[in-house]
């Protein structure tokens, strides 16, 4: 979602605006039950391939599509034929589509289909089924739905949900709880977790194993760890970061840890879309401070092919710890789906 990620979500004890929580509270009341009523009264239709959905329980920021894209890849080096699909968030288009990364922009087909398009087909579809579809048609055996835990219209081989590990500096994934608006969760975690047949626990380099006390609310559910990780060494000299994602600091961090000469960073709302002005600015500062500008893949697809020049970006990747238990997921997948 379009948004600018309140830090206070994440904090489970002593956070602060105590009022603002409290008076969001009825109307985390009605977004939890419009949620549930809608996925309760769901009929989901059956697309003969199998079905992989990314999802959270969360509103954003947890790493989904670095691991989305990892699950693509896996399909692929198993060789088969695997797309993406995805809503198209941000995007003109309603779907069915096949994303051409030559003559598509993000405002069409939204920000991180345009990224996952430069490795395979992907497809956005605001009917998820009708996506679906269209991607059998043209071949797919195969498609890992981005974002689709609370998205209830199409049936799936595998539901995983992916989950932010980093506990630190007293910020928890889940915050107290609370349900959007007064919290970051997307719908109770009891009620996200019993469609769940796995989380995926995203963990911060550094940090051997998940703090118990997180990992224990997911028994019995199979729980792998992650990490995501830069491809490669960040630009050299003074940069300038921004990002336009749900925890943009988590980009801070990254770039931080990776090594960079990091003099400045800017943080933007999720998908924000920079405006002449706001690169101006971005420009300027850059300059004043003889820096280089770097920022995600996911914001260097919202730029126009202008707008790019002398941006260098920063691309990172989702490591599984352990290939196997992944594979033993996509292996209950495809049995459902009715293949060996």
């Amino acid at each position: 979602m379009k948004l600018s990620t309140p830090r206070w979500w994440y904090r489970r004890h002593g956070a602060p605006m105590p009022l603002t929580r409290f008076l969001l509270r009825p109307l985390s009341w009605i977004w939890a039950a419009v949620t549930a009523r809608r996925i309760a009264r769901a009929r989901p239709a059956a697309v003969d391939l199998a079905v992989i959905s990314v999802g959270n329980l969360t509103m954003g920021g947890t790493g989904k599509t670095p691991v989305a894209r990892a699950l693509l890849a896996r399909l692929r080096a198993r060789g088969l034929q695997a797309a993406g699909l995805a809503r198209g968030y941000g995007g003109s288009e309603q779907g069915p589509l096949l994303v051409i990364p030559e003559s598509h922009t993000a405002a069409q087909v939204g920000d991180e289909p345009l990224m996952l398009a430069a490795d395979g087909p992907m497809f956005i579809a605001r009917d998820r089924a009708a996506g679906a579809e269209l991607a059998r048609r043209c071949g797919a055996q195969a498609v890992v739905m981005d974002d689709g835990h609370q998205n209830p219209s199409l049936r799936k081989s595998l539901s995983l949900v992916v989950v932010d590990g980093e506990t630190r500096d007293g910020e928890w994934p889940f915050g107290d709880g609370a349900v959007f608006p007064a919290g970051p969760m997307r719908e109770p975690l009891a009620a996200g977790l019993a469609r769940a047949d796995a989380v995926i626990l995203v963990l911060p380099d550094g940090l051997d194993a998940p703090d118990p006390e997180l990992a224990a609310l997911f028994a019995p559910k199979p729980v792998l760890t992650v990490r995501i990780r830069p491809t490669g060494p960040p630009p050299p000299g003074p940069l300038l970061g921004f990002a336009g994602v749900a925890k943009p600091w988590k980009v801070e961090r990254a770039l931080q840890a990776a090594g960079a000469a990091l003099v400045d960073f800017a943080p933007y709302p999720d998908h924000a879309r920079l405006t002449a002005s706001d690169l101006r600015f971005l420009r300027d500062r850059a300059e004043a401070l003889g820096a280089r500008l770097v920022t995600t893949e996911k914001d260097f697809a919202r730029l126009s092919p202008e707008a790019r020049t002398g941006i260098a970006t920063f691309p990172v990747t989702a490591e599984f710890d352990d290939v196997a238990a992944l594979d033993a997921l996509l292996d209950k997948a495809l049995r459902r789906w009715g293949r060996p």
